[in-house]
This record gives C-alpha cells, structure tokens and sequence, in this order.
C-alpha cells in the first residue's frame, strides 16, 4: 500500500485513473472494510488502481474550534488498518478551512478528478462531503456524470440487524459494551499513549499499575470499569495479559478519571514508554468499597476472572 499525502502546496503527481473512497473513516470498521472491498473487486476487475481518501484530521476540528473529537483511531493506526483491506493507494488530505470551502462540485473536479484521477467513486451510505454538506447523493451523480467520474452508492454493512457505524461503535463503547463495539470493528478496540506517573495506590495494594495518559490523540475511553486487556509497550509487538480499571478511584476519594494497567508478572520501569492497550472484555463497572480490604479481595477476584478469559481465549484459538 502505497500512501500519499497531499495539500495545495503537493507537487501534483502524474494522475492515473483509479477506483476510490472518500471519507473520514475512523476506526476502519467492519461497514468500512466492507465498502473498501468493494472499491478492490471493481478496480481489480478492471485493471485499475484501489485508492482510500481521508484527512489528517477530522473535518469538525476545523469548522468548530471547541470540537473535541472522540476518535476511535489515530491516523497512524487508520493508516496501519487501511493496510489490510488490500487498497493500493491511501491519499491523505490536508483538511483545512480552505478545503471547507469547496464546494463538493469544486471538491470531485479540483480534488478527486484532476489531482487523484478518480474515474470511479463510491460514497458511504451516510456519507456527505462540499460545503456545508448541501449536496447529496443525486448531486454527487450529477457531478459525476460532468465530468467523466461514476458515482456509485454504497451499501450499509449490517450485523444483527445494526447498520455498523463510527457512530454505533462510540455508542457501545461508552456503554462498557466491548465485545459488541469489537464485533462492528471487526478486531478489538486499542487506545495509545504513554506511561505516566499516576497516584501509585495499585502498588500498595500488591496490584502495581501503569498508568495512561492519552493526552493529544483524541481517542475515545471506554466506559468506567474493570477490563481485561492485551498490553503493548514501546516498540516490541508482544501483547501481555493485564487488567485496565477506567473510573475515579471513589474508594479513595474523587479523583480525576485514570487509566490504570495491572500487568499480570511483568515488573519493568516503563515510565515514559509510549504503550497501547488493545480491550477484551469488560469484567464490572467501577465500585466503591467500605475498605480496603474488601477492595483487594474484589481485585484478586477480577484477576481470576480475567486469567480464565485469557486462558479461554488461548485454548479456542
């Protein structure tokens, strides 16, 4: 796969007919990967090259300066999804309030035709692009049809009678709903960041933790709650089994909300050490306890639980 990134000021590139995509498409979930397969076959079948085309920031951080988005990828793990779907191309645009304002006439001629050489697009089913999003999907055609581009609407993706979305995965993820947000992505949801100082109570209590700061990448946290989790640290591509308790520690007192990662018999200084937390199950929501005792009991009984899930996981592999 092949990625370009391109603003007004790019060196425009000798543009080769393609087949293509348009859209924000974060978390690349199952709906997206079900479009892009559809981009693949046709461009296959017709000797052509596949090309996905997003933005390196969601559109709504432009237009609204106090947007704080809740994604469900950074560009760089976008870019690393986008990669199996098979595309060839990945073009990221730079989105910015000039882009904003063109109008999706100006957008398909000026952008998707003579920068990307698009001969044929297919739109999400609840996508929307040009100005102020005022055109549809019969414009879209319209448009098309001007200037030698075919516009074909794609189908929703549907699972269980739920038309899979960005929209419907935030949803189950700020419900705790993991497996089901797992099930519409099509893998399992992972944030990203890096190991901080935090208030060091996990460690008094035999249960040390890393604690994750994700500041500046705008991903979405799951729902308060205990979850087991596959850990990844630095560089290395090893997943440790742990157990992550989102919330506010109300045992303690009111705290601001944390991201807390007990590693089962890991014991390393990671401090400073960028780390990626991919969510398995959600094992309770977060509970206040009388003492701490009956805390300790409780977290003991959570790391039996999230040992079974692993071992469960492992031996139907």
């Amino acid at each position: 796969m092949r990625i370009i990134y391109l603003n007004r000021a790019s060196a425009p590139e000798q543009a080769e007919p393609c087949v293509a995509t348009l859209g924000f498409f974060d978390g690349v979930h199952r709906g997206h990967q079900f479009l892009i397969r559809h981009v693949v076959d046709e461009a296959h079948a017709r000797g052509l090259s596949s090309m996905v085309i997003t933005f390196d920031q969601h559109p709504r951080q432009v237009l609204q300066q106090d947007y704080q988005p809740e994604l469900l990828t950074t560009l760089e793990a976008k870019l690393r999804l986008l990669e199996n779907t098979g595309v060839d191309l990945v073009t990221v645009l730079h989105f910015d309030a000039e882009m904003a304002n063109l109008s999706a006439r100006d957008f398909m001629r000026q952008v998707l035709k003579e920068r990307l050489g698009v001969c044929s697009l297919y739109i999400g089913y609840d996508n929307r692009f040009g100005r102020g999003r005022a055109d549809g999907f019969d414009s879209y055609v319209e448009y098309g049809r001007e200037m030698g581009i075919d516009v074909t609407l794609g189908e929703a993706f549907e699972l269980n009678g739920i038309k899979v979305s960005s929209s419907v995965v935030r949803a189950f993820l700020k419900e705790g709903e993991i497996r089901l947000a797992n099930s519409c992505l099509g893998y399992d949801y992972t944030i990203s960041g890096k190991v901080v100082d935090g208030y060091k109570q996990g460690r008094k209590l035999g249960f040390p933790t890393a604690n994750l700061d994700t500041a500046g990448t705008g991903q979405l946290i799951p729902a308060s709650g205990i979850y087991a989790v596959r850990v990844q640290i630095g560089t290395d591509e090893t997943l440790l089994p742990g157990m992550t308790d989102i919330g506010n520690r109300p045992t303690f007192g009111q705290y601001k909300q944390s991201i807390e990662t007990y590693i089962f018999n890991f014991h390393d200084d990671i401090y400073g050490e960028p780390m990626r937390l991919t969510f398995v199950q959600r094992i309770r929501s977060e509970k206040k306890f009388d003492n701490v005792t009956l805390l300790v009991e409780q977290l003991k009984d959570d790391e039996r639980r999230v040992e079974e899930i692993f071992n469960s996981n492992e031996a139907n592999q």
